[in-house]
């Protein structure tokens, strides 16, 4: 059984362009952008208030693009765009965006980091994208340089993203630099690209684990990101015209190296004219007062950010919410129960979910205004299909049954960078054509209005999602048994009242250990982990020592028993989680 948007839901007016890139796309209203006349100013600091026009963020581009052909030596329609990778490292600024779409002026490829990255990971993806210079900011310099220099990417390829805010002096150059350097060079010539190159060719390569596995560069071609800038938006259109919206303020906090907030937030926000607050990173009192000072409307959010408000109703009470209308929370589901304690504190508020993956760049389903079911993800966005299969690869056609998503849509993804297997596991065939297998587990179900709605009900995939963060157990597996009192090891997600979920390992001694001290060893093993790794990777959940880790006659690990233990150990502690 093949599901399909709802009938009221609109269809996209024409085929996403395969033949132009992202920014033409966004600065073109031949293909339906809002007017830029009428257009808010696209990116606004949350901090300092610094903002540009669109007319001018567009400029801000332009100039650039052609610094970065001087500095870089690069050219619009010479060598292949794998010889023009850039690397950004940096929190969210009003220069992020610009940034990422002045290399794509010249026919070259964005990789966006996660500022949480340590220098070995930001290294290794550096290394894996070909990475030719590194687009970071001055709070994170430190580790930006040591893993550039491990990339081998000179300290004159590193340039500073400016954060109004930040007082520190950079002595590398800046943004504004290279835009200065730009205001002065002659102009660029025209991309010359083929039909359907904007299909084919990358735009971005943003790192996932996938189904499994150790993270992996997604290849995101321009045809997906405006594919699904013009399915989420225009299946909002129908709640936005119904309330009387034209445009309206967004928030901009969840960081646009994740895909979440690389295309729903940033690319969405500006295409539909909307102002677009941004945050560097979340702390209640500066998000409270963002909210306040610029009487933001639309909030999108991730789950931990919900929780941390809730705890916090005192603090949240100070500041002046009123201007919210609607709350959009991705990345992670959000609870029944958690959405309505929320919604009795603020009664007048829309709060809806919404359903994506890096491999599906991004949205695959969203709530309507009109038809909001809490615990549900939404209906299916324009051009977008949809299957249920159980575990023997069988269709399913039954209401509330769980089963692996399976989908179809112009904003699936090439696959992954270098790694055909990868590719090849996580794509199914048959006479409907090419599916993508998500790996989560889901039902459909009805809602009052007869529309159907997909629920999230569990991950397939071993993943686990630290607000909204992808841990791969498989990473912290392998790091772990670098340590000499780790003989075997496993990890899991176990949930936690903060960050949604949490890393625990399991872990087997060697027998050289046994006269040590568990306290001791789980210390040590602590502090190896965060000398190496993000902090969203640390071992929150803990550390239990145990006789042998349950495992497949083919080796497999079996973390389904594992996650078993800890369940049935959290409810004779009498846990509620």
């Amino acid at each position: 059984m093949v599901f399909y948007p709802p009938p009221w839901v609109p269809k996209l007016p024409f085929d996403p362009p395969d033949s132009i890139t992202i920014g033409e796309f966004m600065r073109t209203e031949v293909y339906g952008r809002q007017p830029i006349a009428k257009s808010r100013n696209p990116y606004t600091c949350g901090i300092t208030g610094k903002t540009f026009t669109t007319a001018e963020s567009f400029e801000r581009t332009e100039d650039l693009a052609k610094a970065l052909a001087k500095t870089m030596g690069w050219e619009p329609n010479v060598d292949s765009p794998w010889d023009k990778v850039i690397g950004v490292f940096s929190f969210n600024t009003i220069d992020y965006i610009p940034v990422l779409q002045a290399v794509h002026r010249l026919s070259g490829i964005a990789s966006p980091a996660n500022i949480a990255y340590s220098a070995e990971e930001l290294e290794h993806q550096l290394k894996s994208s070909g990475a030719k210079a590194l687009f970071t900011c001055m709070p994170v310099l430190e580790t930006a340089l040591k893993a550039a220099k491990g990339a081998g990417i000179p300290e004159d390829k590193v340039f500073i993203m400016d954060l109004a805010y930040h007082s520190q002096k950079p002595t590398f150059k800046t943004v504004d630099d290279l835009i200065a350097l730009g205001r002065s060079l002659p102009e660029l010539e025209h991309l010359r690209w083929t039909k359907g190159q904007g299909a084919r060719q990358v735009a971005y390569l943003c790192y996932s684990s996938g189904t499994s596995g150790l993270p992996k560069a997604v290849m995101i071609s321009h045809r997906n990101v405006i594919a699904n800038v013009m399915q989420y938006c225009f299946y909002e259109s129908v709640g936005r015209k119904k309330a009387g919206v034209d445009t309206q303020v967004e928030l901009g906090l969840l960081p646009f190296s994740h895909i979440y907030g690389l295309v729903v937030v940033a690319h969405s926000g500006a295409w539909r004219g909307d102002e677009v607050i941004i945050l560097p990173k979340f702390e209640l009192n500066e998000y409270l007062q963002a909210i306040e000072r610029f009487k933001i409307n639309h909030l999108l959010v991730v789950p931990p950010i919900i929780i941390r408000m809730l705890s916090a109703k005192d603090v949240c009470k100070k500041y002046d919410l009123s201007s919210v209308r609607l709350l959009f929370s991705g990345a992670a589901p959000t609870g029944k129960e958690t959405v309505e304690e929320l919604l009795r504190l603020y009664p007048t508020w829309k709060v809806g979910q919404g359903y994506g993956m890096t491999e599906s760049a991004t949205v695959v389903c969203t709530t309507s205004e009109d038809d909001i079911v809490q615990g549900t993800s939404g209906s299916l966005a324009p051009a977008t299909r949809a299957k249920v299969i159980d575990q023997e690869g069988k269709e399913i056609t039954d209401y509330n049954t769980p089963g692996e998503l399976l989908i179809q849509s112009p904003s699936v993804v090439l696959g992954y960078l270098n790694n055909e297997r990868a590719t090849a596991e996580a794509f199914i065939y048959d006479e409907d054509g090419r599916w993508l297998k998500t790996g989560d587990e889901v039902i459909v179900t009805k809602s009052p209005l007869g529309n159907e709605h997909f629920t999230i009900v569990d991950r397939l995939k071993e993943l686990i999602k630290v607000k909204g963060h992808q841990v791969a157990p498989a990473e912290l597996e392998a790091h772990l048994l670098t340590h000499p009192a780790v003989d075997d090891c496993a990890v899991i997600s176990v949930p936690d009242d903060r960050d949604g979920e949490v890393p625990k390992a399991f872990v087997v001694t060697p027998a050289s250990m046994s006269s040590r001290k568990d306290e001791d060893m789980r210390a040590e093993i602590l502090k190896h982990v965060q000398n190496h790794k993000a902090h969203y990777k640390w071992l929150k959940g803990g550390i239990e020592f145990i006789d042998i880790i349950p495992k497949s006659p083919s080796g497999k690990i079996l973390r389904r028993l594992l996650r078993d233990r800890e369940r049935e150990a959290r409810r004779k502690n009498g846990s509620k989680l």
